[in-house]
């Protein structure tokens, strides 16, 4: 049912991938899946991560995992709608402004930043975005303020990416914009993740959830705030633990009992 209006969901999940959604324990991941696959006329599915849509597509496809309505990709510079056993489709509309904010800076700043002290560059090439990885040794922190004078944000997550933004573009905002432009009420939709690149996600003012397993510095910058629940259940388990909390649906999903609720992968 991908790809369908989520303006009469009654619950939709807005959620990151590795250590979110694909973290915590088979049982738990199992659960949510299995939860989610069989109230699909009810439950809405959003992917909010830094892999392409392309990916996402081929991540779901022959799984158990399921496949998203939905797809706010490349850490927020991709907005796009999946169809029924199809390639997601970027939706226009919403990404009009990103393109223009990033032009094509993509050829500069790889230009700035060649050579720069522990990072390397990504092989793949992001429309709106340059990404490296981050040896956190070796890295020289002035390379955030390059990226910042010259107009664009740049991301540092779990310690091991750099990602080069369009100015003000991040999972938060564009999250913000495609729920605004789906017309789904944000009271119920739930934001997941774990890293820091999930920040702008958690705090953009909808329902919230940092996963059991969140890095530290998260956790550091997340206000106290009652929208936002700090789960103790890892990945999947987290997910179900603040869809009971926040009381999201009008069927709770139940996770595994004993010791398998707080295993992680």
């Amino acid at each position: 049912m991908s790809g369908a209006d989520l303006s009469d969901r009654a619950f939709v999940l807005a959620t990151d991938l590795d250590g979110t959604f694909l973290g915590g324990s088979e049982a738990q991941r199992d659960a949510l899946y299995r939860w989610i696959e069989a109230r699909r006329d009810s439950v809405g599915l959003i992917f909010v991560t830094g892999r392409d849509p392309d990916f996402i597509v081929d991540l779901t496809r022959g799984t158990p995992i399921p496949t998203p309505d939905y797809v706010v990709g490349d850490v927020g510079t991709t907005i796009a709608h999946v169809p029924d056993h199809g390639h997601p489709v970027p939706i226009e509309a919403l990404e009009a402004e990103i393109a223009e904010i990033w032009g094509n800076a993509g050829e500069r700043i790889r230009h700035v930043l060649k050579g720069h002290p522990g990072l390397a560059l990504q092989p793949t090439e992001f429309r709106y975005r340059v990404s490296y990885d981050l040896d956190p040794v070796a890295f020289d922190p002035a390379a955030v303020e390059r990226v910042e004078a010259m107009g664009f944000d740049a991301l540092i997550s779990a310690d091991r990416y750099f990602d080069v933004l369009p100015r003000g573009v991040s999972k938060g905002p564009s999250l913000r914009r495609l729920v605004s432009h789906l017309g789904v009420e944000g009271r119920r939709v739930l934001c997941a993740g774990d890293t820091l690149n999930d920040l702008s996600m958690l705090i953009c003012g909808l329902p919230a959830v940092a996963v059991g397993n969140s890095e530290p510095r998260l956790l550091e910058a997340l206000p106290a705030a009652p929208h936002i629940h700090r789960a103790e259940a890892h990945g999947a388990g987290g997910i179900m633990e603040a869809i009971a909390a926040f009381r999201l649906h009008p069927e709770i999903p139940e996770p595994p009992t004993g010791r398998e609720r707080k295993d992680a992968v």
